[in-house]
């Protein structure tokens, strides 16, 4: 297993639904802490480590989001079966027979998406679609007394099961969790491709908390930051599994490069900035995506953007299938070149470009 795939499994296998990120936080420090000066926090739990190369120089933020699609404890029933509250979006069909892990304060406690037995079933109810609050968690209790003195309290987050597997072919990678913690590589990564070499500003990399209820702490770390110019690290769909892309040729595809988002339902980039990274990525020979992504889609930069008068801002992502649900797949290369393409692109952003892509000076 390679080293970039190590920490992968490191990131996904640990627990992070949005609210509850300190598991990924404790990795994200381990790593930062090595790669940086100086590790800060916003009050929500967002981690930021800073490099800085010219002290002088702008101060540009990359960020991912700890944070995954998860569930908590809303309900017991006197049987000892566990209702729950999605955090996140989720789609139901993806959902039933599912192994989960509740996070307990007596320790992790494994449990199943209850779901009928198809002889169970009544042709009505085979084409008819679970609502996800009709769904179940079985945990083995007999009641809910017992239940809780499994440890189990309302409020206890809820994770899917999926371990971090090298498909056969290695350079595919699956598990839970890759949106984002995929970005949260990509962020340390950069950092530590960043060591020895000179950067024309001061670097600010990390992970936001909460991103899939609403991009809070993206809201909150730029705020703690003011940077000149936001980068949001994230994954976004993968148009190339059966039954998506339509024969649309110009949708993003999994090994094919990082995505740059040109519209997504919260932000319309900088277009100067934008520009700057789709002539870096053609400079550098580095295989680039552009998404045009729905109304429905969005990453922290949507929220970044708006903090004090206008931060300009964009997403890089990395393309992945199955994101919203227990298991995900990913291409290596397009680790490998999200990582590239951002080292390259910081070492552009020096004071003239980010006063040029800021107030529309004459490019320099």
């Amino acid at each position: 297993m390679t080293e970039l795939a190590v920490k992968l499994k490191e990131l996904t296998e640990a627990s992070g639904v949005p609210g509850q990120e300190q598991e990924v936080r404790e990795l994200m420090h381990t790593y930062l802490q090595t790669l940086t000066e100086n590790i800060c926090s916003d009050q929500l739990g967002s981690i930021i480590g800073r490099k800085t190369g010219l002290a002088s120089g702008p101060k540009i933020m990359m960020m991912a989001h700890m944070d995954e699609v998860g569930f908590m404890v809303s309900n017991l029933s006197e049987g000892g079966y566990i209702s729950f509250q999605p955090l996140g979006g989720w789609w139901s069909q993806v959902m039933l027979a599912q192994r989960v892990i509740i996070k307990t304060r007596k320790g992790d406690i494994i449990g199943v998406i209850g779901s009928k037995p198809p002889h169970l079933l009544s042709d009505e109810e085979r084409d008819k679609v679970v609502k996800i609050k009709d769904m179940f968690i079985d945990v083995g209790a007999t009641s809910r007394a017992h239940a809780k003195e499994m440890g189990i309290r309302l409020g206890d987050p809820i994770v899917p099961i999926c371990p971090f597997t090298v498909m056969t072919n290695e350079k595919m990678y699956m598990g839970k969790a890759l949106d984002n913690r995929a970005g949260c590589l990509v962020a340390v990564e950069v950092l530590k491709e960043l060591q020895g070499q000179d950067h024309p500003n001061v670097v600010f990399s990390g992970a936001t908390v909460q991103e899939e209820v609403g991009f809070r702490g993206a809201q909150t770390s730029t705020a703690t930051v003011q940077p000149d110019v936001f980068i949001a690290l994230d994954v976004s769909i993968s148009w190339d599994s059966p039954g998506l892309a339509d024969g649309n040729t110009e949708k993003s595809k999994s090994g094919s490069g990082p995505i740059l988002f040109l519209y997504d339902g919260h932000l319309i980039p900088n277009t100067r900035l934008r520009d700057l990274i789709i002539d870096t990525a053609e400079e550098k020979g580095i295989p680039l995506q552009c998404e045009v992504f729905s109304d429905s889609g969005a990453t922290d930069a949507g929220r970044a953007h708006l903090t004090g008068q206008g931060v300009p801002s964009i997403a890089i992502c990395m393309p992945a299938r199955y994101i919203h649900s227990h298991a995900s797949i990913m291409n290596h290369d397009d680790l490998e070149n999200t990582i590239q393409l951002l080292v390259a692109i910081t070492k552009k952003l020096d004071q003239k470009t980010v006063d040029w892509i800021k107030d529309g000076r004459v490019r320099p």
